[in-house]
């Protein structure tokens, strides 16, 4: 059933305070505005890398989700979505102008 054991009760509780340490260690970089803010400007440059780079590239050891192996980020074509943009806004831009001469 229980340890009733002294001793192994001090060992026990001891261990477990000392995990609990880590714990709220880890907890605490981890929510660090610092930490925070150092893991977005890696993220927002490395999503600028491979947007206007698109070239192979190392991943670097400690990255989030990298095992340090050679990964390829092909050029994204982004035409298509200019185009469809700049349609819509062609599109809008006309219907607005329609209705404001039809109230005048």
């Amino acid at each position: 059933m229980a340890d009733t054991d002294p001793d192994a009760l001090e060992r026990e509780i001891e261990r477990t305070r000392v995990e609990l340490a880590r714990t709220v260690d880890a907890i605490a970089d981890r929510v660090s505005p610092k930490r925070v803010a150092e893991r977005s400007v890696a993220k927002v440059k490395a999503n600028a890398e491979r947007l206007v780079g698109g070239q192979h590239r190392q991943a670097r050891p400690g990255e989030e989700g990298q095992a340090g192996v050679w990964e390829e980020y092909p050029p994204r074509d982004i035409s298509p979505v200019l185009m469809v943009v700049g349609a819509a806004l062609v599109v809008g831009a006309a219907v607005l102008l329609f209705r404001r001469r039809r109230r005048s």
